[in-house]
């Protein structure tokens, strides 16, 4: 039988072959977007005892209820946004779901979405598997910098969406103050959707603070917004995320959702519901992280790599033009 592929440019993800090379030498892997220690004991005490009172079955839809309200008091809290938990939170199973799905709703064959590169590499294959076209904007040097006058050339009758990242995988970059004020005159008027990839929200150095679409009413209207606990607690096994909407576009991302995974991790779901409470379990996670961007620097002068600046998030790229 043949198969007419959705994707026939795509092979083995580089993750998967490195990560076996690194396991096979037993080499340190510095490539691939995960933690290498163990998450919080609580948060393992608080999802064993999720099974023993039996949260096994399926959670509602939309995700386990007292965890959605947590999620909005928490958005209120750190952006100063009234989120509505029943109408615009979805509990989904990881942030690359929660960005296939956003995508899926929008998308029709022939669409074209704006995509900044380098970039994570699921944004082009689910382009591309909902029949539509991605547009390439490369990310400027020295600071991986969008530069906005070509996003707006690249903007066309058939401009659906634009994807952005920030803090940025696998730059490090994030996007400023400035960024949200170009962005905000660029899709003013249009019927232009934006999905936000945030799942390393809380990764960001050197005092900036994240610009969430959460925070700017004129964005948020027309955005989804993707997060993962994996990324914020040191569990990505769990595949375990969120996207916040708008209730209209919720409605229709509850859609995709339905006929899909239909419903998220009930334990983990549960024991996230009390964990995330205790504010510092995020607070505390620049600190920890620009700490360890701070020693890997510091080794990697050693080295003849040449760092670029990383503003957040688990990356930091290299130039090894003193080497090759």
């Amino acid at each position: 039988m043949r198969i007419n592929s959705k994707l026939p440019d795509t092979g083995t993800t580089i993750f998967s072959v490195m990560s076996a090379l690194a396991n096979e030498y037993k080499a340190v892997n510095l490539g691939q977007g995960f933690p290498d220690y163990p998450m919080s004991a609580e948060l393992t005490d608080l999802v064993n005892k999720a099974m023993k009172d039996g949260y096994n079955q399926y959670a509602p839809m939309p995700g386990y209820i007292p965890l959605r309200e947590t999620i909005a008091e928490k958005i209120k809290y750190l952006y100063n946004a009234d989120i509505n938990p029943d109408t615009e939170i979805t509990i989904t199973p990881g942030g690359t779901y929660a960005i296939f799905s956003a995508l899926t709703v929008i998308l029709n064959p022939g669409d074209e979405v704006i995509v900044m590169q380098p970039n994570y590499d699921s944004y082009v294959p689910n382009i591309l598997v909902n029949g539509a076209v991605p547009v390439l904007i490369d990310l400027e040097l020295p600071r991986y910098s969008v530069n906005w006058e070509k996003v707006k050339e690249a903007i066309g009758p058939k401009t659906k969406a634009i994807i952005l990242n920030s803090p940025h995988n696998p730059t490090g970059s994030i996007l400023s103050e400035n960024d949200i004020k170009e962005l905000i005159k660029i899709v003013e008027g249009t019927d232009i959707f934006i999905i936000s990839d945030e799942v390393y929200e809380h990764i960001v150095f050197d005092g900036a603070k994240h610009e969430s679409m959460l925070k700017y009413p004129e964005l948020y209207k027309r955005s989804f917004v993707c997060f993962s606990f994996g990324k914020v607690y040191h569990c990505t096994g769990w595949k375990i995320g969120y996207c916040v909407a708008p209730p209209a576009l919720t409605k229709e991302f509850i859609k995709v959702h339905q006929y899909n995974a239909f419903s998220t991790n009930s334990p983990m779901q549960v024991a996230l519901a009390s964990y995330l409470r205790n504010k510092e379990s995020y607070n505390s996670l620049s600190a920890f992280f620009q700490k360890k961007r701070d020693y890997f620097i510091s080794a990697m002068k050693q080295t003849k790599f040449s760092l670029f600046n990383s503003a957040g998030s688990y990356f930091i790229c290299a130039s090894y033009e003193n080497i090759s």
